[in-house]
């Protein structure tokens, strides 16, 4: 069977978080949908919010138990990326690791991207080999 590889991958941290999240929601979700928003002082913010129900124009990725949709206007600056959750002495959060990633302002809360390289377009365009 073949698929596309995957938009954005989860590290164990971060599929665990985003479960926790799910089951502890006050109402009945489906996951978390991941995108992006002109924000901030780089010029872009990453962004997170409960989905009730799944939106046919999003891409959807199911890795290690966890439920992710992304946003369709945040696939090109995804592709290739890893989201992770992380605890520190002084703060706790999503990280994402992104190729397309170019830039982030000293707090953290902004970054800049650009859209994914000829190389992961051509990666995600051709469907893999799943064993």
């Amino acid at each position: 069977m073949q698929q596309k590889p995957k938009i954005l991958s989860l590290t164990d941290a971060a599929a665990d978080r985003i479960k926790s999240y799910v089951a502890g929601s006050d109402k009945p979700v489906a996951g978390v949908r991941v995108g992006i928003k002109n924000a901030g002082c780089v010029g872009m913010e990453y962004t997170m919010d409960y989905v009730e129900g799944a939106n046919p124009a999003d891409d959807m990725v199911e890795e290690k138990g966890a439920t992710l949709f992304i946003d369709p206007k945040a696939i090109l600056f995804l592709l290739g990326a890893t989201m992770d959750y992380r605890v520190d002495k002084l703060s706790s959060g999503f990280v994402f690791d992104n190729p397309n990633q170019t830039d982030s302002c000293g707090c953290g809360e902004s970054v800049a991207i650009t859209p994914a390289s000829e190389a992961l377009l051509d990666a995600y365009d051709k469907p893999i080999q799943v064993s």
